[in-house]
């Protein structure tokens, strides 16, 4: 396509690659990359400051990927206790948090459930 868009004079645009899905178990691996995570919801836990988890492949503190929804976010999730044993996508970079991968969740389009 680029030797066609050079004859023609045209440029080519790259479009960002679709984002990975992997399982919660593979997330470990992923530190650092935009990838969507698949999974059933085993738990869905708030803190007493409002932070929601969603905790996938396991339930706390046995599990192997989280999903966390701060208090100044939560109103993009109002249904996030619904998911408790749903399979869902959850959408972002990975990070470590005390060696656990997780995504931070701060938009309703990071979460989709299935």
């Amino acid at each position: 396509m680029k030797t066609i868009a050079l004859l023609f004079g045209l440029s080519v645009l790259s479009t960002p690659a679709l984002a990975q899905t992997i399982s919660a178990t593979e997330a470990s691996a992923h530190v650092g990359e935009t990838v969507t995570v698949r999974g059933v919801v085993d738990e869905v836990h708030t803190t007493g400051r409002g932070t929601t988890f969603l905790d996938l492949g396991g339930t706390y503190p046995d599990e192997a990927f989280t999903g966390v929804i701060f208090s100044e976010d939560a109103g993009a999730f109002p249904n996030a206790q619904s998911l408790e044993g749903r399979t869902v996508d959850i959408r972002g970079p990975v990070q470590l948090y005390h060696g656990r991968p997780e995504i931070i969740l701060r938009s309703a389009t990071q979460l989709k459930p299935e």
